[in-house]
């Protein structure tokens, strides 16, 4: 299966999983309010990205050569403030956790976030990135409200602070489930600060999950351009050739 086709179906299947996801996981999710035209943003999200999550996590669709194309970025100003690894401009985004070693630490490897956003859709991802509290039951410290039991330990505490949750009253027989998060710790960014530090993430990795949106859309304009312009023509030729038929 080649990758251009395995990018084609996810994108295919995207709503279809991401529906699929917040019915089993349950809760609504908020609305990321994504832009993958924002340049400036995207930038600001890749930045967040291979300083808080590339340690663990790749973008093994995506080389450093596309994201400084795309993102206005110069090479060195990706191979020094990106590259993280020593990979070559030409290079895909590879983490440099060795998975046999990030499976003994985490139960199984971290996976690769190429094309989470079109698996899960934006909303899904910047709802997960606001939903990790504290959890002393689990393996890492951390749980989330959006994947609950998850094994991924929390990146971006030290940016949002330490969230607690409070628990609704449990009905007889049932566990008591998370009814609000509540911030018990500050983080070095204010709630504010931290919504668009991860608005820009979940835009890089849209971005990410289908770069070639950016030039789809832009040629599309001229497409649909060219067939305005083809119609009028057409019609202007169908008239002239029917103006003498009664």
């Amino acid at each position: 299966m080649t990758k251009p086709f395995l990018r084609s179906l996810v994108l295919a299947l995207g709503l279809l999983t991401a529906t699929v996801a917040l019915a089993e996981e349950g809760g609504a999710l908020d609305a990321a309010h994504t832009n993958i035209h924002d340049v400036a943003a995207m930038q600001r999200g890749a930045r967040t990205f291979f300083n808080y999550c590339a340690g663990c996590h790749s973008l093994e669709y995506m080389r450093y050569s596309r994201i400084a194309q795309d993102l206005d970025l110069s090479e060195a100003q990706v191979m020094t403030n990106l590259d993280m690894t020593g990979g070559k401009f030409g290079d895909p985004v590879i983490s440099a956790m060795p998975e046999d070693e990030a499976a003994k630490w985490f139960g199984k490897a971290p996976p690769d976030l190429s094309l989470e956003v079109a698996a899960r859709g934006p909303d899904w991802v910047y709802t997960y990135l606001k939903s990790f509290y504290v959890d002393p039951t689990r393996p890492v410290g951390w749980n989330n409200t959006v994947f609950p039991n998850v094994s991924m330990p929390f990146p971006l505490w030290e940016l949002q602070g330490v969230q607690t949750p409070v628990y609704a009253p449990a009905a007889p027989g049932h566990d008591p489930h998370v009814e609000r998060l509540v911030l018990s710790q500050a983080g070095v960014q204010t709630p504010a600060q931290y919504d668009r530090t991860i608005r820009d993430l979940t835009t890089f990795l849209q971005y990410v999950s289908e770069p070639a949106a950016l030039q789809r859309e832009r040629i599309g304009v001229w497409v649909l351009l060219y067939l305005a312009g083809f119609t009028f023509l057409a019609f202007l030729l169908k008239r002239e050739f029917w103006k003498d038929v009664h």
